[in-house]
């Protein structure tokens, strides 16, 4: 996710702001780009990121999470799925810098043993979970779910995890509690863009509680049968596929209930740009880009054919119901 901003509102300029976006995605604009002499830029650009990539390190190199495969409606897509080392190494994580080969980079600092999640606000059981009791809560599953950025590109990739509705039932939430924030970690000695001017942090995500209840939503403790990279927001960290990528947050150390609409880290940032929703729409488009179509990671590389965005990512059967009479144009 990208913010519009002043030179002055960060401390270094973000690389992937200097070259747009969308020069990275079509053959079209790459050709204007030669014609002003940058195209080698761009090309340097992305082939060092795919040379990245093949450095990452491949399953087997973290602890195994076995999971039995989900029967929840929805959860388990056909599509190809995302190759690890792209999943692995083209990351959002902006406490660990603004480029996405920043995280899989620098997110080695980051320490995830001992681990605890505060669970608090408008709930009858407040509790303090280990790590291990919060995996130990319900059995692991399997998920092949989509995930999609803003910026127009999108992943296919087999979550391990749980519905954070089996979480939700244990703290029994009061009849005043309208929503969920995710309050996520920010260590300033282990993530070195934490107290940097492109957020305000710590980074908070939040749903509404009936959003937080639909079984698709999840908890995730690991990706391709394997424990969480640090890099993809270990130990623990929320995957809703029916929204943008930036609304799961990751690396949670608080989940609190409240009877207010939190306010989010991206909605803070750029109200005008990113919502309190943030679903998948490709009816409304960024302010500076279309989200009617969106390009697969690791296929094809940089002439990729785009795809059709699917409306909430293609869950609208599952989550529609949600927004029954909502102007969705309005209440991006």
């Amino acid at each position: 996710m990208l913010i519009r901003t002043t030179a002055s509102s960060f401390d270094s300029p973000v690389s992937s702001e200097i070259t747009p976006q969308d020069i990275y995605h079509a053959r079209r604009d790459l050709m204007k780009l030669v014609a002003t002499g940058a195209a080698g830029v761009t090309l340097a650009s992305w082939a060092g990121r795919r040379a990245f990539a093949q450095t990452i390190q491949k399953p087997g190199k973290l602890a195994v999470l076995p999971a039995g495969k989900s029967a929840v409606a929805g959860a388990m897509t056909l599509e190809k799925i995302t190759d690890y080392k792209d999943a692995t190494s083209y990351n959002n994580y902006y406490e660990f810098g603004t480029d996405k080969a920043d995280p899989a980079k620098n997110a080695h600092t980051l320490v995830t043993k001992p681990w605890s999640v505060v669970v608090e606000g408008l709930v009858k059981q407040p509790k303090t979970y280990t790590l291990e009791d919060l995996i130990k809560l319900s059995p692991q599953e399997e998920r092949i779910y989509r995930h999609r950025c803003v910026e127009g590109w999108s992943m296919v990739i087999p979550w391990v995890g749980y519905s954070l509705a089996e979480l939700i039932k244990k703290v029994e939430p009061l009849g005043s509690a309208k929503y969920v924030e995710f309050v996520t970690l920010a260590d300033p000695k282990t993530m070195p863009f934490v107290g940097s001017r492109v957020l305000d942090w710590p980074y908070v995500e939040a749903l509404r509680l009936d959003e937080a209840m639909n079984p698709l939503a999840l908890l995730a403790f690991g990706m391709y049968g394997e424990v969480l990279p640090n890099q993809n927001g270990a130990p623990v960290r929320l995957v809703v596929p029916w929204k943008y990528g930036f609304k799961s947050g990751k690396s949670i150390v608080k989940i609190r209930f409240t009877d207010k609409e939190p306010r989010t880290a991206w909605n803070k940032a750029a109200a005008q740009e990113y919502g309190f929703y943030s679903n998948v729409n490709p009816t409304v488009d960024h302010p500076r880009w279309s989200q009617a179509t969106e390009r697969r990671i690791g296929e094809d590389g940089l002439f990729a054919k785009k795809r059709k965005t699917l409306m909430f990512n293609g869950y609208e059967a599952q989550v529609g119901q949600l927004y029954a009479g909502m102007d969705l144009k309005k209440l991006f």
